[in-house]
């Protein structure tokens, strides 16, 4: 009889399971969309590389790391603002770090390509891959460090 009830239950937990998987995540649709086509028109090969396909640009080699000028850092893809330069700060990692980014133009995702959950940023107009989320950032600011590919950004100048 146990041995009946082990089987039933096991069938039981494989179905559950199954049925989780089937429920995949909806598509998020943006404000701004464009074919790859469109992308590829619009954007350099690394820039289409890193926004549109969550690549990685190498470390120090954006020459944001070292810009400590006023102003603001836009979406390359579609120049919505998603930095401020106040909320910049050397980590020391070799991309543009800021612990924060401007209130609701930045996406937090789920990213598994290395095997462990991460934490993904994109841009939330047109949901372009900007870098990761580390709990690394200054203690006495937000404790957040938004590690983010420079050729993901443009900068605007303060006036």
């Amino acid at each position: 009889m146990k041995k009946i009830a082990s089987t039933l239950l096991l069938l039981v937990m494989i179905s559950c399971a199954g049925n989780a998987q089937d429920s995949s995540k909806e598509k998020k649709t943006y404000k701004v969309e464009k074919s790859e086509t469109e992308w590829k028109k619009l954007l350099s090969p690394m820039q289409f590389a890193v926004l549109r396909e969550a690549g990685t640009e190498r470390a120090f080699s954006s020459d944001f790391n070292n810009n400590h000028k006023k102003g603001t850092y836009v979406c390359a893809a579609c120049k919505t603002e998603l930095y401020k330069s106040i909320h910049k700060y050397d980590s020391g990692s070799g991309w543009p770090s800021f612990d924060r980014a401007i209130k609701g133009n930045v996406e937090l995702d789920v990213d598994y390509k290395l095997g462990y959950a991460r934490t993904e940023l994109k841009c939330n107009t047109c949901g372009s891959h900007l870098g990761h989320s580390f709990d690394d950032g200054p203690q006495k600011t937000t404790g957040k460090r938004h590690c983010i590919n420079g050729v993901a950004l443009e900068f605007i100048p303060a006036k």
